[in-house]
């Protein structure tokens, strides 16, 4: 079913089908991935189209490990860019579901899917392309529990019904599977007049969630914990753009959540996990957010919420986990590790 705001809807294609041709024409950087790639996707990503890349608009880089064999939904695809990575990540045993509604963007992936099989050495494609809206999965023929992993880069911010998003992710993850997105977020609530500038909301700026809400709608549909991985502060480098929205602080967030039965504060079971340094890319260390960053082979304490995010995931078998729920020592103290812009970090459960 369609989401009910058809302005905002039709202001969001209009940009990103007609007005931008390619990343040259963004007017801040908020729609820009400034984050490095990690070296094995960073390998992926230099055989990807040039015409692929040319009109990606993510702001992040959420593309986890150990996703081999994997059932990948990317919500938001565009021209292709992370569908494309997941699809040599997930390797030809797996499945890489892309949903778009803007039939320009859509057609850029669809012309190159087969360019991307043919560089990939797969006898047949393993990503299927979708017109659809990323508020209603089911008319896209995605099941309930069947997605190992959904992720969205820069787009969630588009939709007028982030509620709706949300609940779709939820309802077509697997028990233990893991949304991991970048977004921008707001440090506020973006004020009304705001929301509706098609500039604004074009640039990933007008629909930026604010932070807490976000936290709300996560509860909202049973989600008691998510994570911060990584952060930045945006610079509004229009001055037409900081004249109108200067007085927001918007940030480029990557996050990531998992479909768990999980408290909503960090409470400490004396459960202990190491991790076995099992998966190919990254050896020495497994990176879980900004505050868990576990070195291989060196027991770490650990919340009941952490226990079960690297224990009862698909991470589960890259990770020794002792100690179940069976004795309750009260709180965990769980934070994130000082940094400069620690301050700045919006909180998840065990922040």
């Amino acid at each position: 079913m369609k989401p009910t705001n058809d302005l905002t809807l039709e202001a969001v294609r209009d940009y990103y089908g007609r007005v931008l041709a390619s990343t040259r024409d963004l007017q801040t950087s908020a729609c820009c991935a400034a984050e490095k790639l990690p070296p094995h996707v960073a390998a992926i990503e230099a055989l990807i189209h040039d015409e692929v890349k040319d009109k990606f608009y993510g702001c992040g880089a959420p593309l986890p490990h150990a996703l081999d064999g994997a059932t990948a939904l990317d919500l938001g695809c565009g021209s292709g860019r992370d569908t494309f990575i997941l699809s040599k990540l997930v390797g030809e045993r797996g499945q890489v579901i892309g949903v778009d509604m803007t039939p320009e963007q859509l057609a850029v992936a669809e012309r190159h899917r087969d360019y991307h099989r043919r560089q990939f050495g797969y006898a047949r494609s393993n990503v299927r392309l979708v017109a659809g809206y990323i508020e209603d999965l089911a008319h896209a023929d995605i099941a309930s529990n069947s997605i190992d992993l959904v992720i969205s880069n820069c787009v969630v911010n588009l939709s007028p019904d982030k509620r709706r998003v949300f609940r779709e992710i939820f309802r077509v993850l697997k028990p233990g599977g893991e949304l991991y997105f970048s977004d921008v977020f707001a440090g506020r609530r973006v004020p009304p007049a705001l929301r509706e500038d098609p500039v604004l909301l074009g640039e990933c700026l007008g629909g930026a969630l604010y932070i807490e809400d976000f936290r709300r709608i996560l509860r909202e549909v049973g989600c008691l914990d998510y994570r911060v991985v990584t952060k930045r502060r945006l610079s509004l480098d229009s001055p037409e753009i900081e004249r109108k929205a200067g007085m927001v602080d918007f940030y480029s967030v990557g996050v990531r959540a998992f479909k768990l039965d999980l408290e909503d504060l960090c409470e400490d079971y004396g459960q202990v996990a190491t991790y076995l340094g099992t998966i190919a890319e990254s050896p020495h260390q497994f990176i879980l957010d900004d505050h868990h960053v576990f070195k291989t082979g060196q027991p770490m304490l650990v919340c009941g919420n952490t226990a079960a995010m690297v224990g009862e995931t698909r991470y589960g078998r890259h990770f020794r986990v002792s100690g179940d729920k069976s004795t309750h020592f009260g709180p965990f103290a769980c934070g994130p590790a000082p940094a400069a812009n620690a301050g700045d970090a919006p909180a998840g459960a065990c922040c």
